[in-house]
Parts: structure tokens; sequence; C-alpha cells
């Protein structure tokens, strides 16, 4: 195929060129499994580097028992994939991180290891890291294997592919809820069916006609190995990796200028929607008989929530959204949706 061949094989004097894919979709979707699957079939096909990020195999477990931590762990993997790139990009040995969680970053450089991206040869006590030829000699893909089924988590990832100008692009994997719920119950250590059922109700899927982001995006029926879906998948991966997201450098002054602007709007926009979502929480407490000082008390932390958003938003502390560059309404609503919905379950809980 000539398109392959045109990004095929060995190192250049070309800048590196590689590629960010989210990998998406339900628990149980069969995400891991095409991520194997895909791996392999560019390794042979393409003569592509590939290395699969699967969350679940690098974050604590006890992410699982803490959700409070969950973002935080999301956020440190983050920081290691940045770690990866600018080595990749620099053509350098990668350093760690001056602070990270010890067990999650040894997981993110077994999985390196193990897939031939870092030296297996590395002195971990040096906290320096280095490359493999096959991490530098070829165009490079890294699969984020994750169920990412807020926009707000996948373009965190599109920000950092902007920050270093690198290709990006998404994969959903599109599988019926009863298969994943199947496929779920056979698992040694299987999520309740609840957990499942909820993401199904609040996963966003890639929409690249409402969102340019998410224009390189591409729904994969599942399991995804007719010739047909190989060619749309090729044609999606060689144009995400032809054609990086530009990092434009802008005018100090305007940039604040047009931030204040925004930030004005986003804020305003962002009060009334907050306050809709706060009434319309309540309402559902109400009718769900929550008891009355329950009542009282799932207000004040909702509204405390919302106001220590709106501050987050006023001061860009970045408390909550800690790692966007430029705020969207639409990650703003996200961020605050799985906040509440972790107050709202745990007053739930003490009603039973």
């Amino acid at each position: 195929m000539k398109m392959g061949e045109d990004v095929r094989g060995a190192h250049s004097e070309r800048p590196q060129k590689l590629v960010l894919c989210v990998l998406c979709g339900l628990p149980a979707a069969g995400k891991s499994t095409f991520a194997r699957a895909l791996r392999h079939w560019l390794q042979q096909e393409l003569g592509w580097a590939v290395g699969v990020v699967a969350y679940d195999d690098v974050m604590p477990e006890a992410v699982l028992e803490k959700p409070s931590q969950w973002k935080l762990f999301r956020q440190e993997l983050l920081k290691f994939l940045e770690h990866f790139l600018l080595a990749v990009i620099n053509g350098c040995q990668m350093s760690a991180p001056p602070s990270k969680t010890e067990a999650m970053w040894k997981d993110f450089i077994t999985c390196l290891k193990d897939q031939d991206l870092i030296s297996s040869a590395a002195v971990e006590a040096q906290a320096l890291y280095p490359l493999t030829k096959t991490a530098v000699s070829r165009p490079l893909l890294l699969i984020l294997d994750d169920n990412f089924y807020y926009q707000s988590m996948r373009y965190e990832v599109y920000q950092l592919a902007r920050k270093y100008s690198s290709g990006f692009c998404q994969l959903f994997l599109d599988c019926a809820l009863e298969t994943c719920l199947q496929r779920n119950a056979q698992r040694p250590r299987p999520l309740p069916a609840e957990t499942i059922h909820q993401m199904g109700n609040k996963i966003e899927k890639p929409n690249p006609e409402k969102n340019a982001w998410e224009h390189h995006s591409l729904a994969v029926q599942s399991p995804a190995c007719a010739s047909e879906a190989r060619l749309k998948l090729t044609d999606l991966l060689i144009t995400a990796l032809e054609n990086p997201i530009k990092h434009v450098e802008e005018n100090l002054e305007q940039k604040e200028t047009d931030r204040l602007i925004g930030s004005t709007n986003i804020l305003h926009q962002a009060d009334q929607t907050l306050r809709r979502i706060v009434s319309q929480t309540m309402k559902e407490a109400k009718d769900e008989q929550m008891f009355p000082y329950n009542l009282k008390l799932l207000a004040e932390e909702l509204n405390k929530l919302k106001a220590e958003f709106l501050e987050d938003l006023r001061q860009g502390n970045k408390k909550y959204l800690c790692f966007q560059q430029t705020i969207d309404l639409a990650d703003v609503i996200s961020f605050f949706h799985y906040e509440k919905d972790n107050i709202v379950r745990k007053y739930f809980s003490k009603q039973h």
C-alpha cells in the first residue's frame, strides 16, 4: 500500500513522527484485545513502533477503592507520558519526574520496557532511562487504553498532543451494553454491573461534527478485523501521523485580553449552568425521599462545590481543571458532574 510505504521504517533527518491515540469505550468492550491486535498489525504491516499504555495495568488498584484519588492518578499518568514524549522528541534519555507515586512509575517503566520502547538495561537508581532504537527510528503510535467516557478526559490528551505538536486521534470501540455486561461477568474481578450501566448512561462518544479537535476519530465495531475496517483505520492513523497538531505561539498581550473576555463569558455561563445542575440534583434527591438532615448537608456540599468551581474559573487556581490550558464550558460541566456524582453517591449510601 503506497500510503503505508511513505511512513514506513527507517530513521531520517526529519523530526520524529508520533501519534497519541485515545482508545475509549465501555468496560469489557474489548479494548485491550483490540489494542494488542492493532499493535501487532501495525508493527508487521507498516513497520511502526507501537506502545499500548493500559490504564488498568499502570494505575494503582487502590484507585478503584478511592474514587476521589482517581483524577489525581490520571493527571500523574499524563505527566509520565509527557516525560516519555519529551525524550522521544528530543532524542534523549527519559528522566523521572521529581515527585511520583513509586509503584505507578515502576509499572509505567515496566510497560515501556516490555514493549521495547526503553532499554531493559536502564539503571533505575540514576532516574534516567535510555530509549531503544525502536522508539526513535520509526513512526511511533502510543495507544492509551482506558474508558475515557467523558469528553474532558480525552481533551486532556489532545492538549498534550498539541503542546508537543504531535498527531492525535481517537478510536471508539462500539460494543453493545449487554455484551459488555456479559463479558464483565466472566472476568476474574468483574466491575459492579451498576458501574457499567452508569458509564453507559454518561459516556460522551467522540463527536467530530461538534468538536473540531475530535476530527480524527473513528467508531470501530468489535471485533474489527474486516479489511474495510483496516483500511479506515490505516487512513485515520496515517492522516493523524502526517498532520500533527500545530502549537501556535500567540501574542501574549492579546492572548491575555482574549482570556479575560472569554473567562468572563464562561464564568457567567458556568454560574447559570451549575446552578441548574444543583437545583435538579436536589429535586431528584427529594423525589428519592432522602432524609431531611441529609438533604440539608447535600445542599451545603453541592453549593460549596459550585462556589469552588466558580472561584477556580475566576482565579485560575486549577484545583479542579488542573490540566486545562484553555477552558471550555463543556469541560467544566463534565468535571462538575463527576465531582457532584461522588458527593451524591456518598449521601445515598447513608440511606441504606
